[in-house]
């Protein structure tokens, strides 16, 4: 028997519909395993927490935050906390869904999670970010944990959003807990590699895609939007493959360079003041994006960016999806009709979490691996998933989401029809 959830009205598009309508596609695949397709539909846990601080000017502000565990069968709950102005339920289901997946698909001994603050932490001084970081961290405290719940950086959260956390959830348990979350400061048992990790994905997956299509990294063109972590870092290693950045769209604006923009003044310069005062480049509007010609796209910002419109305009011949749902299933279709080849989220993007999982497991042990271990490690992991997955596509003759979400699904149902249903 199968029922809506009561407390989201997700649409087509929006980030939960896009999921259900991922695992829709992927029941045909799942063999006597569909039976626990329910199980993939709705979250194991959803917790929506009031965050009050004291502002610095003596007024009381409450902030909605929120932590969902989507899934546990195979692990404890893994996924980033967002401090975002818009972030709602709904998204932040869809994110601890696809975490699930992500982490299922690299064979990670994880489940998904994912954690939320409706704020936009801009707008906050330093004393008023930390205090809501604390309120929020003792909130979620009670479904958090090393071996429970083990958050990580995402949108607006860095290094010391986690240290504070880490901080806060030892001091309720009396003890220093350097495993329950991850993306920490080296010196808190942070891991090196983690802060590239997630571009480095990109770009390694983005590198075997580029092999098997044919298309030359040296002198391809690249348009990425979102220009923070995943796509500074990813771009900068394609541009050291030889590729050429010709467009970068970040929430100031969009600029455009046929000959190639120069990273080692865009990087720094994006950090402080965003892409649009960069003088390197032509100021364009933000939907002249979608068309600039292009051999690969990154779309690298919050989901459902890349709608059926924009399918149709792209020129890219390869999309990198740097970003946790930025393409919506009509668009998918479309890039899929078009010949377009689209690297899934899922698979793309897992390098952060694989470098978390890499952290957690040396905070469990207190020894420390070097950076080009790390990065060895990681890149063997995600070439070893992306071939299997590759060839899950080529059998099946379906795209790499679907297959992705197959070998994903088979190995996250397997484990809950293995433990079977309590009591």
């Amino acid at each position: 028997m199968s029922a809506d959830l009561s407390y989201v009205q997700p649409t087509a598009n929006s980030p939960w519909g896009t999921y259900l309508s991922q695992v829709d596609r992927v029941v045909p695949y799942l063999g006597n395993l569909a039976r626990w397709v329910e199980t993939l539909k709705r979250p194991k846990r959803a917790l929506i927490v009031d965050v009050p601080i004291e502002m610095d000017d003596g007024t009381i502000a409450h902030f909605e935050g929120y932590r969902v565990q989507h899934n546990m069968s195979r692990g404890p709950g893994k996924g980033g906390v967002r401090f975002h102005p818009d972030v709602t339920l709904e998204e932040v289901m869809a994110l601890s869904a696809w975490m699930t997946v992500k982490t299922a698909a690299v064979n990670l001994p994880y489940g998904g999670a994912k954690g939320g603050i409706r704020v936009d932490p801009k707008k906050l001084s330093r004393q008023e970010l930390e205090k809501v970081t604390r309120r929020y961290t003792s909130e979620i405290g009670i479904i958090i944990g090393p071996q429970q719940d083990i958050p990580a950086p995402d949108v607006n959260t860095n290094a010391q959003i986690m240290a504070w956390m880490m901080d806060t959830y030892s001091m309720n348990v009396g003890g220093t807990s350097t495993g329950v979350v991850t993306g920490k400061p080296l010196h808190l048992g942070g891991s090196l590699g983690r802060v590239k990790a997630t571009g480095r994905g990109v770009f390694v997956t983005g590198r075997e895609a580029a092999r098997r299509l044919g298309l030359d990294l040296r002198g391809a063109r690249i348009a990425v939007q979102g220009f923070g972590n995943v796509g500074s870092v990813a771009a900068e290693l394609f541009a050291e493959a030889g590729a050429k950045i010709v467009a970068v769209q970040d929430h100031t604006g969009t600029i455009v360079n046929a000959n190639g923009l120069d990273l080692k003044a865009l990087v720094p310069l994006s950090r402080t003041e965003g892409v649009v005062g960069f003088k390197g480049g032509d100021v364009v509007a933000n939907e002249s994006f979608w068309d600039v010609a292009c051999d690969i796209l990154i779309p690298a910002a919050l989901e459902g960016q890349l709608t059926a419109e924009r399918a149709k305009k792209t020129q890219a011949r390869l999309v990198l999806e740097g970003a946790n749902g930025p393409t919506v299933p009509e668009a998918d279709d479309i890039l899929a009709d078009r010949g377009i080849l689209v690297v899934p989220d899922v698979i793309c993007n897992a390098g952060g979490v694989t470098v978390s999982y890499f952290e957690w497991v040396q905070d469990f042990s207190s020894f420390f691996w070097d950076e080009d271990e790390i990065n060895q490690r990681l890149d063997r992991i995600m070439m070893n998933a992306l071939n299997q997955i590759w060839d899950t596509a080529d059998r099946h003759r379906i795209t790499l989401r679907t297959a992705t979400f197959a070998v994903a699904c088979e190995r996250i149902l397997m484990a809950r029809q293995e433990r079977g249903l309590y009591p």
